[in-house]
């Protein structure tokens, strides 16, 4: 039997919080188990309740989205955060990762797309809107690579390659040929050499280095 996803959901508007809990309450695999009203509210919501995963708000009064994802992921590091907002501007986007975001999905996002989501960041992989994916990608062609980290074998480089492809420890390992648990190993080291907390991150990070697709 399919673990329950426990989910908080997190959004200033009642209406959005309303009409997130009554489509997410009838999927399969997922249970609501909290909703919050700010990001003050959310921390605490999530110290009493321990959710697999939370949908936060970036823009809502008191402690927002960002500061509270922050807060949550430093915490609750088995809590896997989603960003869910209207704005795909580089100066929510890139705070929201580097908070620790698992995900960053825009509100306009089809609701059977959203659970898809939520159970994939739910076993561990990366989750980006395609618009945000596809400004990174454009950012990436549009200017000189930085270099990147020489410490990393090659190896770590094509897990860190296939991590920014959105790829889950399973997919990687069938795509290399090797174990899982080689896999994981792999990705631990890449996100210690990084410095970074998550597979986002580091999938920033590949973006960012022009690392997100195989050498020519």
């Amino acid at each position: 039997m399919a673990e329950t996803i426990r989910l908080l959901i997190v959004d200033d508007h009642p209406v959005v919080r309303e009409g997130l809990r009554t489509f997410l309450g009838t999927v399969d695999g997922i249970e609501v188990v909290a909703d919050a009203s700010d990001g003050a509210e959310a921390i605490d919501l999530v110290a009493e309740h321990s959710p697999d995963v939370v949908l936060m708000d970036l823009s809502m009064p008191n402690v927002d989205g960002i500061e509270a994802t922050k807060r949550i992921v430093e915490a609750s590091p088995a809590t896997k955060v989603i960003a869910l907002t209207s704005f795909a501007t580089d100066d929510k986007v890139f705070p929201a990762i580097r908070a620790g975001a698992a995900g960053y999905l825009l509100k306009e996002t089809e609701p059977a797309e959203l659970a898809e989501a939520i159970q994939k960041v739910h076993r561990g992989e990366s989750i980006l809107h395609p618009n945000i994916a596809a400004r990174l990608m454009a950012d990436v062609a549009a200017a000189t690579p930085r270099a990147h980290r020489t410490d990393l074998t090659r190896r770590e480089l094509e897990v860190l390659r296939l991590i920014a492809q959105g790829m889950s420890n399973r997919q990687i390992a069938s795509e290399l040929s090797v174990a899982e648990k080689t896999v994981k190993t792999h990705v631990s080291s890449v996100l210690s050499k990084l410095g970074v907390a998550d597979r986002t991150q580091a999938a920033l990070y590949a973006v960012q280095h022009g690392l997100a697709v195989p050498n020519n």
